[in-house]
């Protein structure tokens, strides 16, 4: 069992401001894996019949639990999950709890409490670049080929059949179970054709198009799969300047392997490896539990991959490149021109410790993820 506490600190500080913390993310992220490396902790895997009939009497089970600990894993499959975690919320606060599922919290009807008051949620992402050496990734071209699933980064040889297995698995349990959706073969046709436009600018007339699936249809599953945190969305960040892109999203995949799947790779080239880095950035992003991630693009399509708002008038910039050495500062600078404030980040792959530069009048800070990650977290 290879430890990741980077999530297991996240755990402790959810708990110690509410007795709830729901651990969300994507089938075989590793949810299961890092619940039961809980020490001290009571659990209960919620797919058997056998724990849904023991937890028929909640303030009997609840009264009977010895463990500091209680994680009710795949939660949503329980008849009242959200009667049983207020319980245990306003019953028994010394008793800290651990809810997993694959999708938000208000995704399913099951949920009539959103537990306000009462919970954190904690959204894993695949495995990130520095939690590879853990896993005895020393390259970090296999994480971009074959994606953060650790059945898929772990497996001794490359097997393309995991993404359609676990596609295949993903509608069964967690699309058809929580949202009664029956066009199967649409839904994953539009799903894989979002994969492949994963990084890009979201084209919903066109995903429609090339899947035969009506336009708002293909708008009501995009919700089903943020809800299911398979997609994400990076909206454009503008203060209401003429010339700034306000509307299209970037839409992006969850996991860069089902990317590269998507588009038939078995190998990567240097452009690959520069798309993909943008994922693994904005899994550093999402780990260090960000309410905002947007982009910046104008009209003379210059760009900032990623911006972070920071209060009223400061904003953190951030670039992705795969080669620290082919930043430009042409797009930084027209976006320091309108927000002067705040740090500007060039996030790359370096062996050794970040450094800053003055470019162009620019100080700019050239960093790892994980430096990423501590630098916008405040830590």
């Amino acid at each position: 069992m290879i430890e990741r506490p980077l999530w297991t600190a996240r755990l402790h500080a959810a708990w110690k401001q509410v007795p709830v913390a729901w651990l969300c993310g994507p089938r075989r992220v590793g949810k299961t894996i890092l619940a039961k490396s809980l020490p001290d902790a009571e659990y209960l895997n919620c797919d058997l019949p056998g724990v849904t009939e023991r937890l028929r009497a909640p303030e009997n089970f609840y009264r009977a639990v010895k463990k500091p600990v209680v994680v009710f894993d795949e939660v949503h499959q329980l008849p009242d999950p959200s009667r049983l975690l207020k319980i245990g919320a306003d019953e028994f606060p010394k008793l800290r709890i651990l809810a997993t599922g694959s999708s938000t919290l208000a995704a399913t009807q099951k949920f009539r409490d959103s537990l306000t008051g009462r919970k954190r949620v904690i959204a894993m992402v695949p495995i990130l670049h520095e939690e590879l050496p853990a896993f005895g990734v020393i390259d970090v071209r296999d994480r971009l080929l074959r994606g953060g699933l650790p059945p898929s980064l772990l497996a001794g040889d490359p097997n393309p059949e995991f993404y359609g297995e676990w596609l295949d698995s993903y509608f069964a349990r967690d699309v058809q179970e929580l949202f009664r959706l029956e066009k199967r073969a649409g839904f994953l046709r539009v799903l894989e054709l979002l994969f492949r436009q994963s990084g890009g600018m979201l084209d919903i007339t066109r995903i429609a198009s090339e899947s035969q699936i009506s336009r708002p249809t293909v708008t009501n599953w995009l919700e089903v799969y943020q809800a299911t945190q398979v997609i994400h969305l990076v909206r454009p960040f503008s203060g209401g300047g003429r010339r700034e892109i306000v509307a299209q999203p970037r839409v992006f995949g969850f996991d860069t392997g089902f990317a590269a799947y998507a588009r038939g790779w078995d190998t990567l080239r240097a452009d690959d490896c520069g798309l993909l880095w943008e994922h693994l950035v904005l899994d550093a992003l999402l780990a260090a539990g960000l309410p905002q991630v947007h982009f910046w693009r104008d009209k003379q399509q210059r760009e900032v991959d990623f911006v972070v708002p920071r209060g009223r008038d400061r904003v953190e910039a951030i670039e992705c490149k795969w080669k620290p050495e082919a930043f430009e500062t042409r797009s930084l600078t027209a976006f320091r021109e309108s927000y002067p404030k705040g740090r500007n980040f060039v996030v790359s792959p370096l062996s050794g410790p970040g450094y800053t530069r003055v470019m162009a009048g620019l100080t700019v800070e050239f960093v790892t993820p994980a430096e990423l990650r501590m630098a916008i977290a405040g830590k």
